[in-house]
């Protein structure tokens, strides 16, 4: 507990949950946006056994902790689950979801209903930054697994990994 939990004050929480296979500028600036609204973010790596990633999660995990090292309040786990469960363990009220085009709104908007029914944890949805409204992580690793430029869509460390994984294979 922190100094403000055990006296009583209670922090805003959410969670800002995806795959993260890799972490990309879109994402992260969701993130960014959501650790100046909230006291502690927590960055929930979803864990789907029936997906082979990329990355590890774990790997994952520690990218994600480096590019926001800076932000003092995100705190990054992983789970597996149901995200309410997340949500349940940690008291965490609230989801905040990036929205990238209005074909996002009728999936997310299905998920917001479904966990609220499930557990009254309530969603936000972030509109994303224009500038990566196209972006997606399975189209960043596409794009640079035939030879792409992606350095613009990434930080620089996740940028330098996703190179050297691409290189391995």
């Amino acid at each position: 507990m922190t100094g403000s939990e055990s006296e009583g004050i209670q922090l805003r929480r959410a969670v800002c949950p995806g795959s993260f296979d890799p972490i990309t500028n879109g994402h992260l600036d969701i993130i960014a946006r959501a650790s100046k609204l909230y006291d502690v973010v927590h960055v929930a790596v979803m864990v789907n056994q029936s997906k082979k990633g990329l990355f590890t999660v774990d790997e994952r995990m520690e990218l994600i902790r480096q590019v926001t090292a800076d932000y003092g309040n995100v705190k990054v786990e992983s789970h597996h689950g149901l995200l309410v469960d997340f949500c349940k363990e940690r008291e965490i009220p609230a989801i905040v979801k990036g929205l990238r085009a209005v074909s996002d709104f009728d999936y997310e908007l299905q998920m917001a209903q479904m966990n609220n029914g499930l557990s009254g944890v309530e969603t936000l949805f972030v509109p994303t930054n224009p500038t990566y409204s196209f972006l997606s992580s399975s189209l960043v690793k596409e794009v640079a697994a035939w030879g792409g430029d992606v350095s613009h869509l990434l930080p620089p460390v996740v940028h330098e990994a996703l190179v050297k994984r691409l290189g391995e294979k």
